[in-house]
């Protein structure tokens, strides 16, 4: 029998990303229920992650993932950071916000994080995992996949950005799939899935 994990998130993308690292393990993946809004009031990507999977955990009484994740520029002090899905309205702007406020600057170090979290049934964090992933941000777009800060985001390892990226390779070097790397073995003990 499958188990049930529920995806402390509303977007449909993310929980397809989560179940393609999932598809190794018996779990069945659920989204969070719809009316269920977690506000995001922690200073730290961890904190985000813990706060959301403890409140869909015990809402749905079920265990529950969650992840927090962001672009952060060397140059701009670590911005968006925590902010970065809300930098802007839309990707677009999101982009041009930090194109613009990088300008010209030589430094264009830069690494997206991602912070994950996995509650049991009372809320409690069972588990959590950090991935980074290093590269530079560009100073126009490159490629038409994935989304957010993608196009902008280039990694040197394999002189792409993530936009340009076949599905299979962003996930191998991703900041998620950092995380997941660190915490799929635990994930699958923790379960008795092991």
């Amino acid at each position: 029998m499958k188990k049930a994990l529920v995806v402390a998130t509303g977007n449909p993308g993310k929980l397809k990303e989560i179940q393609d690292y999932l598809t190794d393990l018996e779990v069945e993946l659920q989204l969070k229920p719809p009316d269920l809004e977690v506000e995001e009031t922690g200073e730290t990507f961890e904190a985000n992650a813990c706060l959301k999977a403890a409140t869909v955990a015990r809402f749905t009484q079920q265990w529950a993932i969650a992840d927090d994740s962001g672009l952060a520029v060397d140059a701009l002090n670590g911005a968006p950071g925590i902010y970065s899905a809300r930098y802007a309205p839309t990707s677009t702007e999101c982009i041009a916000r930090v194109l613009g406020e990088l300008g010209n600057n030589p430094n264009r170090q830069a690494q997206f994080i991602c912070a994950m979290a996995i509650a049991r049934p009372d809320g409690s964090i069972a588990l959590q995992a950090r991935g980074i992933c290093p590269g530079e941000i560009l100073i126009a777009p490159r490629g038409s996949s994935g989304f957010g800060y993608d196009p902008i985001f280039y990694v040197s390892s394999e002189r792409l950005t993530f936009a340009e990226m076949s599905p299979e390779t962003k996930h191998q070097v991703s900041h998620r799939g950092q995380a997941f790397k660190i915490l799929l073995p635990q994930l699958r003990e923790l379960l008795g899935l092991a």
